[in-house]
């Protein structure tokens, strides 16, 4: 972890911070997090990539971690990420690279390989297959956590109650679980886990810390708006097929199977509809996140993907 460089760039009129590790020879990699993460949810993936050739790149998303904050973060958009991307490659003048997307960093990784083909080796996601608009959301409940957290203030009473730290611990705990997320109607998300219950094995207390302090600086406004009110946002392209190779890894007891048609969508292979050049590989204990959870097995998937697909 010490080797670990840091990084900070002027994007976009913004800030932002990067974690970076290795030369290189062998290829660019740029992991991409999503909620409630930040760079540090890729460092068991840096040090097995650069040890092994690559070039790790990790960026805080804007709004995010030690990245800066929008001054307006309610006009947050997609199109933003994709700019923000874009700069970082340009900046470190990498014409090609692979993407890794975990949870809704799927959705930029997937937008940026169809605006921009040539500038991308590959994608991999973990958790998230490639989502056409309006997928799988029509038919959650009223009390499945994202619609909760799409209403305006509410999800900022709700975390309100408690610390940056304690919050994450939360939101770490119920998202390794199997089930959806949802609560009743006199319930909040965050009465969904009790203070008794433990950390998963695989996170420990000084991961939580580290979750705890860059969350307690950046705050939850920009992550309430990217990814949750401002999903289905992006720019529709007609006819979306992604033309570079791509692995999805996916846990078995991951919730995000649970919604409605998901799995189905995937072990059918309607998924290839639109990523026609597609592996997926099944984890049968992995959970939401499989990268820290299981980070040897990842690790292997990824370098066996980017071994296939490096000239």
């Amino acid at each position: 972890m010490e080797q670990i460089q840091h990084v900070y760039l002027d994007i976009g009129g913004l800030t932002l911070h990067i974690a970076e590790l290795g030369k290189g020879e062998k290829g660019v990699v740029v992991f991409l997090h999503g909620f409630p993460e930040i760079w540090y949810s890729w460092r068991l993936q840096m040090v097995a990539l650069a040890d092994a050739g690559f070039r790790a790149i990790a960026p805080d998303w804007r709004g995010y971690g030690l990245s800066q904050q929008p001054p307006e973060p309610e006009k947050a958009s997609w199109s933003d990420l994709i700019s923000d991307l874009l700069g970082i490659l340009d900046h470190f003048s990498v014409t090609k690279a692979f993407l890794v997307g975990k949870d809704f960093g799927a959705l930029p990784a997937y937008h940026f390989a169809l605006l921009y083909p040539d500038r991308v080796s590959g994608v991999i996601t973990l958790g998230i297959p490639f989502l056409a608009q309006g997928n799988f959301m029509d038919k959650l409940p009223k009390g499945f956590y994202i619609n909760r957290w799409r209403e305006p203030g509410r999800a900022e009473a709700d975390f309100g109650r408690f610390d940056a730290k304690t919050v994450v611990r939360n939101i770490y705990i119920l998202f390794s679980r199997s089930e959806l997320p949802v609560a009743g109607e006199d319930q909040e998300i965050m009465d969904l886990v009790d203070s008794s219950v433990p950390l998963p094995d695989w996170f420990s207390e000084e991961d939580l810390d580290n979750y705890g302090t860059l969350y307690k600086k950046s705050g939850f406004s920009f992550a309430l708006q990217i990814p949750y009110r401002k999903l289905g946002g992006a720019a529709e392209i007609a006819d979306p097929k992604v033309q570079v190779p791509a692995l999805l890894v996916m846990g078995e007891k991951d919730y995000c199977i649970k919604f409605p048609g998901m799995e189905d969508y995937i072990r059918s292979g309607m998924v290839k509809n639109f990523v026609p050049d597609l592996e997926i590989k099944f984890l049968p204990e992995g959970s939401h996140f499989v990268q820290e959870q299981s980070p040897d097995e990842v690790n292997q998937l990824i370098l066996s993907f980017l071994s296939s697909h490096t000239p």
